[in-house]
């Protein structure tokens, strides 16, 4: 009798999103977003919420893989003091550059 086919995400995890989190400290910030590849460089796709001590944070799901991003802080964009990688970009700045690794079930297959 033929096994089932197993999802292409089972046999594959590195497919699938995992969850990564941006944080990006600015008190005196009335609005941060984040832009980047993963969202088409639209900053209002991903708004940070405020945690209360000065930073801000949001979680965006992403497959494994290298992406490009910035903070836009109340309409400017900044770059990510955090990030210990960037790129140049077209305007001539620098973009700032996020691995994301295989998901860890993948020691699995």
């Amino acid at each position: 009798m033929p096994s089932a086919i197993q999802p292409i995400a089972g046999r594959f995890p590195a497919l699938e999103e995992q969850e990564v989190e941006f944080t990006f400290c600015a008190p005196e910030a009335h609005m941060v977003e984040v832009a980047g590849t993963f969202n088409n460089w639209h900053p209002q796709a991903n708004p940070l919420d405020p945690t209360g001590t000065g930073d801000w944070t949001t979680k965006v799901m992403l497959k494994s893989g290298r992406y490009e991003y910035r903070f836009i802080i109340d309409g400017v964009w900044t770059d990510d003091p955090q990030a210990l990688l960037k790129a140049t970009n077209s305007f001539g700045g620098f973009n700032s550059v996020l691995q994301v690794g295989l998901d860890d079930r993948t020691d699995l297959l």
